[in-house]
């Protein structure tokens, strides 16, 4: 039997629609959803344990996943099956868990999955900018506790007109691509990047895209009152005694906010906490200790957060004594490491990123292999953050989600600001030696100084900055430049990049409903402040590109040659190719392009390269009809010279003894000897000998009263004719001796 399905539709107005069916598919999961754009189908299911988990936070997952079928491909590599999710994948999961988080009980500790698939793509359809939408959906059709019903979508500015959710196409000719997501009231997160769009222009985007956001929401509502909303499950809650809370506020609070003034180091001040909380513990018997051990600590954290949050909205002091708009010691270093191509430090207060770059080759782009998009990229950044950079031990199990999150952002800050001519591959390498707070933002800015550090002939210069908000509903505060616990404690995580001209990528968290723009405007404002001064110290250490890669870094030149000559360049097996790499110690890359060979000559030593430049203008030398060339006489024939092409060696063609000079010439070497260099003139294919033909005696001038010879005799070797009869004489000669 067909099970009976329930249906919405969301009108984008301009033609396309969004649909959310539930009913048919995964009716064992807690919630499931099928959204569908065009012909890009979303599987989304939710399942949440009854069974409470021993963690002591929220233990959520969101998983998503492209299925190569949904594009009629296979996977690569040997087993031909989807194996560990992309880069791209676990961004797509970043940005549905942070909006997704907040809105689940503080005191939820169940296990809970979101399970996103694409099980069907379209061309035309960017299916991240439906994750958030399908998570949301699913949920509101589960019995799993959950605030409120969220929506995200790509809004992209394309020829001055902002867009909802475009194709993949359309976004080559954005200058703004940001995704949204926000509940009905509230925008909770923001992340994108942008070509210098003003602090107006951004919030103006963020308003467009959650007018759309709302409708959404209202289609999932629907959808969830059609089907039968569901109750929230009843589930086991945090246990609350006023009692020990009030008790633990009375002993902790005044410490704690006096600590806080004295603005101590981040260790310092985190040792004097735990003194602190370890003299809370110590009025509490044993027996009170091992029955509420979990409450006392969970209460102390409130009220540690609680007095950090009262500082600084009644002094405006923060923790290590700045001012709110103030931005922590800076200093700057670049040509740091001697051998890498470029490297910078960057040290603000207790964050440092140390950058490196490495220039490549086509050979060495990114590639990447999806269902949904294939390509490379030539300029990409890696994020390491070792734990050491805290000052803790743990296990290094790969590359974290988060690690892969801060590089994106980085790289998205910055790409923009790299020419698109430029020659190279380019790979930036953040590694955090020291963090308490924003090193995502100290990356941009080492990568900013190691990318000029290495010649690369950025655009503009390019800084960043973390903002953070601390509200308590009548008053806020918003912080410049936060430090690692005010990012725990406050409101806001708002990470934004930028030139002297605009902003350039963001990446905004906020855990409070009900941000209004006027505080948005006010935080992007004082970013911007922010950012020109940290810009400052940048061009301080280094105040714009070096002229040229250093002395042991590689050079790189590119050459267009006709895609005919590709297979003359590469030589039989390689051969030919591999020996010039061999011999001039250089890397060459060939791609055939738009009826063009791109050729790709990477090398340390310029002659070398010169070298390589030379033998392929040689191999692909094609002269022009009437234009002049310096030849080199290579070998003395009777009926004229063989010259070879100065400046395309290994080109040879036949100087005729009668283009040697207007006058008659009896002997070659009356003219020219061997190694003489003489300019000819180019005419082509002789269509009387087939032959390519040059000329030295069209570059003289004819001399007075020249009278042409006779017309040549029609004869196999197309000579002249007085020269055939002489050789006609010489056959009689030898014939009559031989009688």
């Amino acid at each position: 039997m067909i099970p009976k399905t329930f249906k919405e539709v969301i009108d984008l107005g301009d033609g396309r629609t969004i649909s959310l069916e539930t009913g048919k598919l995964a009716k064992q999961a807690h919630g499931s959803v099928v959204v569908q754009m065009g012909n890009s189908m979303l599987l989304c299911t939710v399942v949440s344990s009854h069974t409470p988990s021993t963690m002591d936070f929220f233990p959520l997952t969101v998983d998503y996943r492209e299925k190569f079928a949904a594009a009629g491909r296979y996977p690569g590599g040997y087993f031909k099956r989807e194996a560990r999710p992309s880069n791209d994948e676990i961004l797509v999961m970043r940005l549905v868990d942070r909006v997704l988080r907040p809105l689940f009980p503080s005191d939820y500790r169940f296990e809970t999955q979101v399970m996103i698939q694409l099980m069907s793509h379209d061309e035309e359809v960017m299916p991240d900018a439906l994750a958030g939408l399908a998570a949301s959906a699913a949920i509101q059709l589960s019995d799993i506790p959950f605030e409120t019903a969220i929506s995200e979508v790509r809004v992209a500015r394309i020829d001055g007109e902002f867009v909802i959710n475009p194709s993949r196409e359309q976004m080559e000719h954005a200058d703004l691509d940001m995704m949204v997501g926000a509940s009905a009231d509230s925008v909770m997160m923001v992340e994108g990047e942008m070509d210098e769009v003003s602090e107006e222009e951004m919030a103006e985007a963020i308003k467009f895209a959650h007018e759309a956001i709302k409708v959404q929401i209202e289609a999932q509502i629907r959808l969830a009152e059609a089907v039968g909303k569901k109750e929230p499950r009843a589930y086991e809650t945090a246990r609350v005694d006023e009692q020990i809370q009030q008790k633990i506020h009375q002993l902790a609070y005044q410490k704690i906010y006096d600590t806080a003034k004295e603005a101590k180091p981040k260790h310092d001040r985190s040792d004097a906490f735990d003194a602190i909380q370890e003299e809370v513990m110590a009025q509490f018997s044993e027996e009170e200790i091992e029955e509420n051990g979990d409450l006392i600590k969970r209460y102390f954290k409130e009220v540690h957060k609680a007095a950090i949050r009262d500082l600084t909205l009644k002094t405006g002091v923060r923790l290590d004594g700045r001012k709110t708009d103030e931005i922590r010691p800076i200093w700057c270093e670049v040509d740091y490491l001697p051998s890498t191509h470029g490297s910078a430090v960057f040290t603000r207060g207790e964050t440092q990123a140390l950058a490196t770059v490495t220039l490549g080759t086509s050979r060495e782009s990114n590639q990447i292999d999806m269902p949904t998009h294939q390509g490379e990229e030539s300029f990409y950044l890696h994020y390491n953050f070792p734990p050491f950079s805290t000052g803790e031990a743990y296990p290094i199990r790969g590359t974290s989600r988060r690690e892969i999150g801060h590089g994106n952002l980085a790289q998205r800050a910055l790409k923009r600001m790299v020419p698109k001519d430029s020659p190279y591959t380019v790979r930036v390498v953040s590694d955090v030696l020291e963090s308490n707070g924003s090193s995502s933002m100290a990356t941009v800015c080492a990568g900013t100084m190691a990318l000029m550090d290495a010649g690369i002939q950025l655009k503009k210069p390019v800084s960043g900055i973390a903002m953070g908000l601390i509200s308590d509903g009548e008053n806020y505060a918003v912080l410049s430049d936060i430090l690692g616990d005010e990012d725990a404690l406050g409101d806001m995580d708002f990470k934004i990049t930028g030139t002297k001209d605009g902003i350039t990528a963001c990446q905004m968290d906020i855990k409070v409903k009900g941000l209004s723009y006027e505080i948005l405007i006010k935080a992007l404002k004082q970013a911007r402040d922010g950012r020109l001064h940290i810009l400052e110290k940048l061009t301080e250490a280094i105040a714009e590109p070096r002229q040229d890669v250093k002395a042991h870094a590689p050079k790189m030149v590119k050459i267009e040659i006709d895609e005919n000559y590709i297979g003359g360049v590469i030589g039989p097996g390689g051969k030919v190719i591999q020996e010039m790499q061999k011999e001039t110690d250089t890397t060459i890359v060939i791609e055939e392009k738009d009826g063009k060979g791109i050729v790709e000559i990477l090398g340390v030593d310029q002659n070398g390269i010169d070298e390589v430049i030379k033998r392929i203008k040689a191999i692909t030398f094609e002269p022009e009809v009437g234009s002049v060339y310096e030849v080199e006489v290579i070998k003395i024939l009777d009926f004229g010279a063989v010259v070879e092409f100065v400046e395309a060696r290994g080109n040879e063609v036949l100087l005729h003894i009668s283009e040697l000079a207007w006058e008659r010439t009896d002997n070659v070497t009356d003219i020219v000897n061997m190694g003489d260099v003489i300019d000819v003139k180019y005419f082509g294919i002789d269509p009387k000998t087939r032959k390519q033909k040059v000329s030295r005696k069209a570059l003289l001038p004819k001399p007075e009263g020249y009278t042409p010879r006779p017309p040549r005799s029609n004869n196999s070797s197309g000579r002249g004719g007085d020269r055939d009869n002489r050789r006609d004489d010489r056959r009689g000669n030898r014939n009559r001796n031989q009688d």
